[in-house]
């Protein structure tokens, strides 16, 4: 399997971080170990722990937590880029985070130091908005911040099913395709093939149906829980098994020109238990790479 000429077009782009074709990026949580929400220096501390991994992370709500106007400053401070998140699935969520986008930004500072906002964290994945009314919001977003990279994020066969064409089609700048095999309850054996077919169909769905070069697209997320996570059907939780899933897959798609924002940066001890698709509950405390305490748990170089 080799990336398309939409992926090694894109790569030009994109800051530097590992020594490989593809670039890697962090999710990144807004609270601290207690609940607490981050302010300013701990995303400092956040990004001296990070970068000699990379210097680009992502986020998921710009008010929230006021994370836009906290994480900017810290990554100007430390030479970070950050594509901030908003949450479009409620009008009211929606209009929150665009004002909290309007105030951090209004200083040109801050907007140097961010990489492009999406609008969406697979929202077409749990059906609460349809791709026509995504895309609209997304192109309100470009609206606001004309010189903006906008773009949205969703699991993989959303971008290889068709339900995202119109969104393909629509003029969108950037795509973040989520591909998890330990959530399609992948053994540990079969996780970096599944992960990298996966990538590999979603991203081929896109340049067929853009017919152009000019959308630039990401693996969103991608990750393997560590010791204390829940497993998930074939799919056994551990240290170790993160360890090789990054190793096979995650620095395979990096080696063949795929761009990786890795789930997640750090353990998030406060994170709620959910149920997964099995109705099982879920620990999604101990997806980081590093620590609560930015502790590395495995060797990240590729």
């Amino acid at each position: 399997m080799r990336p398309s000429s939409l992926i090694l077009a894109a790569l030009a782009t994109v800051p530097a971080a590992v020594s490989a074709a593809g670039t890697l990026g962090f999710a990144l949580g807004n609270t601290m170990s207690n609940g607490n929400c981050k302010m300013q220096a701990d995303y400092e501390a956040d990004f001296d722990a990070l970068k000699s991994v990379s210097t680009l992370v992502r986020t998921y709500s710009a008010s929230s937590c006021n994370t836009a106007q906290q994480i900017l400053p810290a990554a100007v401070a430390k030479g970070f880029k950050v594509v901030l998140g908003v949450w479009p699935d409620t009008d009211d969520a929606y209009n929150l985070d665009k004002t909290a986008l309007q105030s951090a930004l209004s200083d040109s500072s801050n907007a140097g130091a961010v990489y492009a906002i999406t609008v969406g964290s697979e929202a077409l994945y749990r059906g609460s908005l349809t791709a026509q009314a995504l895309l609209s919001k997304i192109m309100d977003m470009q609206s606001t911040f004309p010189s903006m990279k906008i773009g949205t994020a969703d699991s993989w066969n959303k971008f290889q099913d068709g339900t995202a064409d119109p969104i393909i089609q629509g003029g969108v700048k950037l795509i973040l395709a989520n591909a998890f095999s330990y959530w399609q309850g992948q053994t540990l054996a079969n996780s970096s093939h599944s992960y990298l077919d996966d990538l590999n169909q979603a991203f081929g769905h896109v340049q067929t149906v853009a017919g152009s070069m000019d959308i630039e697209i990401w693996n969103g997320e991608t990750g393997w829980p560590t010791d204390g996570g829940t497993n998930y059907e074939s799919a056994i939780a551990g240290t170790q098994n993160a360890a090789t899933f990054y190793q096979q897959g995650v620095c395979a798609a990096l080696a063949w020109g795929f761009n990786v924002f890795y789930f997640e940066a750090f353990d998030e001890p406060s994170k709620p238990a959910s149920i997964g698709t099995n109705g099982e509950s879920e620990d999604e405390t101990h997806w980081g790479a590093y620590t609560a305490d930015r502790v590395a748990k495995f060797p990240m170089s590729c």
